[in-house]
């Protein structure tokens, strides 16, 4: 067993990775970035356009200290205040006997003030942090395999969250041996709210499937329970899908959800399919239909959220739809992983250092 080595040498080993491995300015760079777009609206990010760069770095940094301080709880935001007037005023220079002295006392209580706040903000955020990794242990825990087992079948399914916890609901349920269910939803905005309601809506279907032949009644059904225990003016979209072995038949009912894609055998023609209905959570008692689609060797079925297409990069601009047929056409005639894999890579690519904005999720099937 190893000894522990002291905190300072593990503190100097980090900071030299840290500079060695660290790719410190592209890092710096997204996060100068990313906190612009977090904390300033699109009417300021207008009115900087308008400035120097000297008028725009202190408005920023103006804008940066006010929203910092709006943002603390009253004790912190007190002593962010103190902490900032001892530095500040440490640095005046009196003249005494035609030497120049300042004030280091100060300077350093200064410093230990905004340290101990910055401690305070880092362990709320390590505390928010622990309980996030927790749940997303637990999203992870509730996600299907990526490869459900279903005879005559090649269906592979993806769920990948912007933040720690995520949205979007891909499920597989297997109703019995010929005839298999699949789900992809997506709960509005992002985060710890919208992973809540997915995981109460996922519990919904899992426990409502087994006793509707009705696919339609069946999304009714999930549709004002949603309601019922969904917070107001929140809605999700969600695609329903039966497929049996037997008659390599897809059975769908969708709710507010983007159409499928559908691509029949390895042509360049990509229809969209799904009869759209209200979204979960709008209207009580809307009413849904269902779509069956045949599907022979070669074809291809995909479901997908709309992170995949409004996946962004660094000057805004989305992946879009037409980004998503060119792959699928390009790569038809692969298994269902590869293709996925496929489209991941050219998302990845076309972001480049841009964050994640949205959940992104797939279901892609094939029959065998």
């Amino acid at each position: 067993m190893n000894p522990r080595k002291p905190d300072h040498e593990r503190l100097g080993r980090t900071l030299r990775d840290d500079i060695l491995h660290g790719d410190i300015w592209p890092s710096l760079r997204l996060d100068f970035r990313e906190l612009k777009d977090f904390y300033i609206d699109d009417e300021k990010k207008a009115r900087l356009e308008k400035m120097n760069w000297l008028k725009r770095t202190l408005y920023l940094l103006w804008w940066y200290i006010k929203i910092l301080l709006l943002r603390l709880t009253p004790a912190r935001r007190v002593l962010l205040l103190i902490g900032m007037l001892l530095i500040i005023t440490s640095g005046n220079i009196a003249w005494q006997a035609g030497t120049v002295r300042s004030n280091p006392e100060t300077y350093l209580l200064g410093g230990a003030i905004l340290v101990f706040v910055l401690m305070l903000e880092l362990k709320d955020k390590l505390l928010a942090r622990s309980e996030l990794q927790a749940g997303r242990a637990v999203q992870y825990a509730l996600m299907p395999p990526t490869r459900p087992d279903i005879p005559e079948w090649d269906v592979w399914l993806h769920s990948e969250p912007a933040n720690d916890v995520g949205g979007d609901l891909v499920d597989y349920i297997r109703l019995n041996d010929t005839c298999h269910a699949l789900a992809i939803g997506d709960v509005a905005g992002k985060g710890l709210r919208a992973a809540l309601l997915m995981g109460k809506l996922q519990a919904t279907i899992r426990a409502l499937v087994p006793g509707y032949a009705s696919l339609p009644d069946l999304m009714l059904r999930i549709n004002r329970i949603f309601i019922r225990d969904s917070l107001r003016s929140i809605f999700a979209s969600l695609v329903y899908l039966e497929i049996n072995s037997q008659d390599k038949l897809v059975r769908m009912v969708n709710a507010g959800h983007m159409p499928l894609l559908f691509i029949k055998n390895q042509s360049n023609v990509i229809e969209k399919i799904g009869i759209q209905a209200p979204a979960l959570g709008i209207v009580p008692d809307a009413e849904y239909s269902e779509l069956s689609v045949g599907l022979t060797q070669g074809d291809l079925l995909i479901a997908y959220s709309d992170g995949v297409t409004e996946a962004r990069n660094q000057d805004g601009m989305f992946f879009g739809e037409e980004r998503l047929r060119r792959v699928l056409r390009q790569n038809a005639h692969l298994s269902t992983e590869q293709i996925g894999q496929k489209i991941l890579k050219e998302i990845i690519w076309f972001r480049g250092d841009a964050r994640i904005y949205d959940d992104i999720s797939m279901i892609i099937i094939k029959p065998l």
